[in-house]
């Protein structure tokens, strides 16, 4: 048994730290609006495509986010802007993805996210195979249920090992209901028991969902800097704006 199942319809990527009431605990209150069905595709995306790529790449250090790929969205998903010279490649997430079940339809959510080579032909499959439903409309309802039944036919790959992102930018906006995360890495693996990371222990610093519907586990790791080396404080992480 895993020490915490958590079902795909609860856990929607950083979701995961709203959940486990890490992210602004000071600050999250309930969505103040309700985001019923799908946006205009035009407010998803984001006009400026420097600005875009720019946000993209401030979820890691320069060191690493400056040599990474890039990838903008587009009418119908993800489109590589800038080819990746060292593996990394960044993201700026959106709500289908990067955001807590009530925000699943606001378009005003922008998450970047930088992740490595292992996470980029792994996890990052996964989130631009369902941010190509959420644009075609699919519903949260209908996303959940394609996750398992493509893992089953092979569509959509497992996990590979040392699959991670950066996710320390001070920019983006994560939702109505957890605006700002806080500073943190995030670790990716298929079918794999938090207990044995130690995770959501009492004093443990790892916080960790294992999804079984979509046979993957987060790990996560809140860190003490930003990307541009200032240091990250809980209160005033809190307070950074988009």
């Amino acid at each position: 048994m895993r020490t915490m199942t958590v079902h795909a319809n609860v856990i929607k990527g950083l979701a995961l730290l709203v959940v486990l009431g890490v992210a602004c605990r000071a600050r999250s209150q309930d969505a103040a609006t309700t985001y019923t069905k799908m946006a205009p595709v035009e407010q998803y995306l984001m006009a400026d495509r420097d600005a875009e790529i720019a946000l993209a790449r401030s979820a890691a250090p320069v060191s690493i986010s400056g040599d990474a790929g890039v990838m903008v969205l587009g009418r119908h998903g993800f489109e590589t802007a800038v080819e990746s010279k060292n593996g990394f490649v960044c993201i700026v997430g959106r709500g289908w993805t990067a955001a807590a079940d009530p925000d699943f339809w606001n378009p005003k959510v922008r998450v970047p996210m930088c992740v490595n080579s292992a996470a980029a032909s792994s996890y990052l499959v996964r989130v631009t195979k369902e941010t190509e439903w959420g644009l075609a409309g699919r519903t949260q309802a209908e996303i959940n249920a394609a996750i398992p039944a493509a893992l089953a036919k092979k569509e959509l790959p497992p996990m590979e090992p040392g699959a991670m992102c950066y996710m320390t930018g001070k920019e983006g906006y994560g939702g109505d209901v957890a605006p700002h995360w806080p500073a943190h890495l995030m670790f990716f693996f298929s079918d794999t028991d938090p207990a044995s990371w130690g995770a959501n222990l009492p004093g443990s610093p790892v916080i960790a969902v294992a999804d079984p519907t979509e046979h993957l586990t987060q790990f996560v790791i809140v860190v003490q800097h930003w990307a541009d080396g200032t240091e990250y404080h809980e209160a005033s992480g809190a307070e950074h704006h988009h």
